[in-house]
């Protein structure tokens, strides 16, 4: 039989690093049904079986941080500084959920007028998750940690740049001493990751991903009436207050939008400025801009590495184009480097308006978006008026007044004062509007993927 190929690529140089045979969707489906043999033996096993496992996992994670993040920069350029926090931030989610699974799944008892009743969380079974290239480590384990935890069994389809981070993954599992097939990589075109969702084996799906993918996904789940979670794009809106800190904030604000060579659905992307402040926070924030520096995502002192492929980088360009012919001034950067490979430079695009893509689209990149606005109420407008609702952030002396805007105002499923949206294993994420439903991390991660089980029970002999 012959099989397609899926390449992988080298995003500093541009050239092929690794060629695997593409599974066929009757070879994807063999897998599956592995699986879900193994989770038959595994739904029964004890949560304290089951966390010593995943506890093993954690340590075999920090034993290959190297190996692991030298895969990651070759595979989608990720910046070794990063590369190395991301692994210890999977290991960190494998010893949370190998902790507190137990509580967050336990039999919660009402009172009702039966005898007994208490709702139980059951395992389901395969969960099938499609996940991108920008964290291929992390988006993985934040969900495999409590999926495997609540007694289910995985099956990941990653993205094809990042096929060798997928089967790495896949072998931690298998060195960890999991059940055989219960964590398995399957090698398919994102075109036939909507066919597995078809299958009578999977029982639910989680996508991270664009808000495009999302759709075709959530259509084809629906369709098989199978519960789905969606983490999708993200155009995340910092308001900059009068009061605020200008120096802490522009800081804050070039952290956020730099962090992963700006390719975060989390990242802050649009820098909504009160206008009495637009002009000290505008020279403010290019000046910290301008000290980062471009190269080398080996090297430790590179605050900037390329973007994940040639493709991606070029389609960035013709969004800052096509913003700038509209009428945004770009101050900073917007050339694309004559050199090898995915590189783009940090770029700052202000007097952005309504009628530029900067304005409505998502920019996965090193691209800062800065907009005035005249006043509290019309920053919290602009905010709100984008179709994604991931995270948001504000920037205010007033902390009373920066939480009640975080709290009842802004239409977004994270926000932080004073700081940027980072994902925590204790704290729940996920989005709103076109950056999707459901959430990840903390209990309601793992709760996601569990029959949600009523039990009553009547006393015969009373």
């Amino acid at each position: 039989m012959s099989h397609n190929t899926i390449q992988t690529t080298n995003p500093a140089s541009n050239t092929v690093i690794q060629s695997y045979d593409e599974m066929t969707i009757e070879e994807a489906g063999e897998i599956i049904d592995k699986t879900h043999d193994a989770f038959i033996h595994w739904c029964k096993a004890s949560f304290q079986d089951r966390s010593k496992l995943l506890l093993k996992v954690a340590d075999l994670l920090e034993e290959r941080k190297e190996d692991l993040t030298a895969l990651m920069t070759e595979e989608m350029g990720k910046i070794k500084t990063q590369g190395i926090s991301e692994i210890e931030k999977c290991a960190w989610a494998c010893r949370y959920y190998a902790e507190n699974a137990q509580d967050f799944l336990a039999d919660e008892f009402i009172k009702t007028d039966m005898d007994e009743s208490f709702i139980t969380y059951q395992p389901i079974g395969v969960v099938l998750a499609i996940m991108p290239w920008n964290f291929p480590f992390w988006q993985v384990f934040r969900f495999a940690a409590p999926t495997l935890m609540a007694g289910n069994g995985c099956v990941l389809k990653h993205a094809s740049s990042t096929t060798g981070c997928g089967l790495a993954i896949e072998q931690i599992f298998i060195d960890a001493g999991f059940p055989v097939n219960l964590f398995r990589t399957v090698l398919v075109s994102g075109k036939k990751a909507t066919d597995l969702i078809d299958h009578d084996k999977i029982r639910a799906v989680t996508l991270t991903g664009s808000t495009k993918a999302g759709k075709l996904v959530a259509e084809r789940a629906g369709a098989n009436l199978k519960k789905v979670v969606l983490e999708l794009g993200g155009s995340d809106a910092y308001l900059i207050l009068k009061d605020a800190d200008i120096n802490i904030a522009a800081k804050s604000c070039a952290q956020s939008r730099l962090l992963n060579s700006g390719q975060s659905c989390i990242a802050a992307k649009r820098f909504i400025v009160i206008n009495e402040i637009y002009d000290d926070f505008v020279r403010t924030f290019k000046k910290i801009m301008c000290e980062k520096k471009m190269g080398d995502p080996n090297n430790t002192d590179t605050d900037l590495g390329p973007l994940s492929s040639v493709h991606l980088r070029d389609q960035l360009h013709d969004q800052v184009e096509k913003s700038v012919k509209a009428g945004a001034k770009c101050i900073l950067g917007g050339e694309v480097p004559d050199k090898k490979g995915a590189w783009y430079p940090q770029t700052i695009l202000t007097d952005v308006t309504e009628r530029m893509p900067a304005y409505t689209e998502e920019f996965f990149g090193p691209v800062a978006i800065i907009i005035r606005a005249t006043d509290v109420a019309d920053a919290i407008r602009i905010s709100n008026s984008s179709e994604f609702g991931l995270g948001g952030g504000i920037f205010t002396n007033n902390l009373k007044n920066g939480t009640k805007i975080a709290r009842e105002e802004l239409d977004t499923g994270s926000v932080a004062v004073n700081n940027f949206v980072k994902s925590n294993p204790n704290l729940p994420f996920g989005g709103v509007k076109n950056s999707g439903y459901g959430r990840e991390l903390s209990k309601f991660g793992i709760q996601e993927f569990v029959n949600i089980k009523t039990v009553t029970v009547t006393n015969l002999n009373n």
